[in-house]
């Protein structure tokens, strides 16, 4: 049986990944700040980056950072929003949002990342009208169920989703109402284990056996990209990804 990883090894790979989420929350804040204003108060799409960054244990001083880069205040690189479209094996549709300084490396690293694993890109709009984007807060199960759906239907929410395997609950809102629900549910003591604007799929495509190992790691893939922000798909991967 072969020796496992290093401690000092497992360490630097933990502080890789680390660091790729950091630097995404960066370039998150950059642009909101860019586009909003420095001020979380007056610019929601900020207080939601800055909140990525406080759940992932960012410090202060680098948002704050990032945020007088993008005003201006200090000298720094200027990200745009890029958002590519494809399919992954077995027809499964893909959105791919990034964030990027340069749009000739993003798109042949994404266009790479789908022909290695089979894929292939498509043109603007070619399965983005599958999604639809709306807020997502996700509360672990054993929270009060009728308490969480009063305070979420007062709070402005369009919907509640329970789910019997483990009673997790899912609280659904459109984009414009996400911060105040959010807030009006934290404000009634219930705090959400994962709060995000996303986008979820119309209906998911079911993933066989031999299939699903070829989508989870295009997916994968994309995800490790540098200036790939957020990864979308409408695969259904069952446990058969992960055998």
């Amino acid at each position: 049986m072969g020796r496992g990883p290093s401690i000092e090894a497992r360490k630097n790979a933990t502080d890789a990944k680390r660091g790729k989420v950091f630097t995404k929350i960066i370039r998150e804040i950059s642009v909101a700040a860019r586009s909003g204003g420095g001020d979380p108060a007056n610019n929601p799409a900020l207080r939601t980056a800055m909140d990525k960054g406080l759940s992932a244990n960012m410090t202060k001083d680098v948002m704050e950072r990032a945020i007088k880069k993008a005003t201006g205040e200090l000298e720094g690189v200027e990200y745009e929003n890029v958002r590519y479209e494809g399919y992954a094996p077995g027809g499964v549709a893909v959105i791919v949002d990034c964030l990027t300084d340069n749009r000739v490396r993003t798109v042949a690293d994404v266009r790479h990342a789908f022909s290695k694993c089979g894929g292939n890109m498509g043109t603007e709009g070619s399965v983005a009208f599958m999604f639809k984007k709306l807020g997502v807060l996700s509360f672990a199960g054993g929270a009060d169920e009728d308490a969480l759906t009063e305070a979420a239907i007062e709070a402005g929410a369009d919907d509640v989703v329970v789910y019997p395997e483990d009673g997790a609950i899912d609280v659904i809102t459109a984009p414009e109402a996400f911060e105040a629900v959010k807030q009006a549910l934290t404000a009634a003591g219930f705090e959400p284990g994962y709060a995000e604007i996303t986008f979820r799929a119309d209906n998911d495509i079911a993933v066989d056996a031999e299939t699903a190992p070829q989508v989870t790691k295009l997916l994968g893939m994309l995800e490790d990209l540098d200036d790939v922000q957020n990864v979308y798909s409408n695969a259904d991967l069952g446990q058969d990804a992960y055998a």
